[in-house]
């Protein structure tokens, strides 16, 4: 098996409620981590979407800057870069593939076009190639934590693998 995502349970939280704060438009963030090679997210930053759009996400550039020097500073690297979709489902559009730019992170995507469940899944992307990756989340979920959905046919359970997305998924556009 290739890589996979393990996530604590408040980030995933965090990051559906930042995507259903800011429906109908694009939520984006961060969560970083120690550039140990460990490939662990710990400290989680909302983004702003400078792009304010219910298709497209954009980091505000000062913010970004802002971001990655406090990355160098604390030794850390963006392991999960994230953002929602608010009409389609969560896979990576075209215009996500191509600003992809961190090779080691985990993409995740949340669709909100659900209201009462929100989809939550992960990619590599790497040079154009999109591959979906399990996510393991840690920790218990709590009387707050929003529904979530894994992919197709996934009951949630303490961990969670996605299945592999079929011929039929086309991307946004």
């Amino acid at each position: 098996m290739g890589v996979v995502l393990r996530i604590r349970r408040d980030h995933v939280d965090a990051i559906v409620a930042h995507a259903r704060r800011d429906h109908p438009d694009e939520a984006c963030g961060v969560i970083a981590g120690p550039d140990d090679g460990r490939d662990t997210p710990e400290r989680y930053i909302p983004m702003v979407n400078a792009a304010r759009s219910p298709t497209f996400y954009e980091f505000d550039s000062g913010d970004l800057l802002k971001l990655y020097r406090e990355m160098a500073a604390n030794d850390e690297t963006p392991v999960v870069i994230y953002h929602s979709h608010t009409a389609t489902e969560a896979y990576p559009s075209r215009t996500d593939i191509a600003f992809a730019s961190e090779p080691f992170a985990h993409y995740v995507l949340v669709s909100t076009r659900s209201g009462d469940v929100a989809d939550f899944r992960s990619y590599r992307i790497v040079e154009g190639e999109v591959t979906e990756e399990p996510v393991e989340i840690v920790g218990e979920a709590g009387a707050e934590s929003p529904a979530i959905r894994l992919g197709p046919d996934v009951t949630p359970v303490e961990s969670y693998m996605f299945a592999n997305t079929g011929s039929d998924d086309v991307p946004d556009a």
